[in-house]
């Protein structure tokens, strides 16, 4: 089982009768935590747990997978119920903590250059995204207007998406080491980073990325607990899990996170190097999510080599980025434990 007793993630979900309720996912059905801990989850929400901090997570985690294996319990179908986001966004932050897609990104806009910049392989590169941004999976993606050069706005021609991981922070705080890490960090969750490329390469220098990015930020509200990945660690803090990006139900890339740069410890360590506080309902991405081969290249940018190199899908028909109707689907799984899908369809802007 896929989402059995060694997965258990967390979400919200709102009933048939309206009613919102924190959840756990076992199989095709979701658990009610109000029946766990009726304090913690009385709102409704994750926030409470998420800061409640590490021995809290254990407890409820081993208080749910019991009463899951006492039987009678009456868990409402997974069908009945709509995910939402389980708690309340505090801050966005970003990475670009793949050597592949950096080197990739580098030589599509800097030929003949360098790839990477001198400060790439010394710090954890990121930038302060808008928490309004992210949305759960499945919102429809509204194709964003901007400024795309000198005298030229209008909607979008570029756009993209990038399979990426979210953390998601629990106990706040500020200077944490990256052996710290798993006191903070509760749990993981994929997240679609889209990306108006033409917008991005007008306004990118030389203060980075803003309104090519903070349109939308999608993300799956079903958060897997770090504690459910223990056998898929490597050296500590980095990540066996396998992903995988379709458009239009057809998959283009398969992405690895064993291939990451840096790892989400030393992001969580720079990001409050400087005294910076990291709160409760933070989340902190990875930045997109490539390996060495064509096939695992983790956005339209690297896949299509901005464009010049289309994808053929199975109706014949190409794609240098993606179109209105596309819909965008990233799927993860670390090894038997699979991580809530984030999806998004791409519908005309206003």
């Amino acid at each position: 089982m896929s989402y059995g007793l060694d997965n258990l993630p967390y979400a919200s979900v709102v009933g048939p009768d309206g009613r919102r309720f924190a959840a756990v996912r076992y199989g095709d059905a979701v658990l009610d935590l109000g029946l766990v801990d009726a304090a913690l989850f009385a709102d409704g929400t994750l926030d409470r747990l998420l800061a409640a901090g590490p021995d809290t997570w254990a407890r409820v985690r081993a208080d749910v997978s019991a009463l899951l294996q006492s039987g009678g319990l009456e868990l409402a179908p997974l069908a009945d119920v709509r995910a939402v986001l389980g708690f309340a966004v505090a801050d966005y932050v970003d990475f670009y903590a793949n050597e592949y897609h950096a080197t990739n990104a580098g030589r599509i806009f800097r030929p003949g250059a360098e790839p990477l910049t001198p400060n790439w392989k010394h710090i954890p590169i990121g930038y302060h995204g808008r928490s309004g941004s992210i949305v759960a999976s499945g919102t429809e993606i509204a194709r964003p207007d901007g400024v795309r050069g000198p005298g030229d706005v209008g909607p979008c021609q570029r756009l993209d998406f990038e399979a990426e991981l979210a953390f998601v922070v629990g106990v706040p705080g500020s200077r944490i080491s990256a052996a710290q890490a798993d006191e903070h960090v509760f749990g993981v969750a994929l997240l679609n980073d889209w990306s108006a490329r033409d917008i991005q390469a007008f306004e990118n220098v030389p203060l980075g990325p803003f309104l090519s990015k903070s349109f939308a930020t999608s993300i799956s509200p079903w958060i897997t607990p770090l504690a459910a990945l223990g056998e898929h660690r490597i050296d500590d803090f980095g990540l066996d899990i396998d992903l995988a990006v379709a458009i239009n139900g057809h998959v283009v890339s398969r992405p690895r996170f064993r291939d990451m740069y840096w790892t989400y410890a030393q992001m969580l360590a720079h990001m409050t190097s400087n005294g910076a506080s990291a709160r409760t309902g933070d989340v902190f991405a990875s930045g997109t999510v490539s390996g060495p081969e064509r096939d695992q290249r983790g956005c339209l940018l690297e896949l299509t080599w901005n464009g010049t190199e289309p994808l053929t899908l199975p109706d014949g028909s190409l794609r240098e980025w993606l179109k209105d109707g596309d819909e965008v689907a990233i799927t993860a799984a670390a090894g038997a434990i699979t991580l809530g899908e984030v999806t998004g369809r791409i519908v005309p802007g206003s």
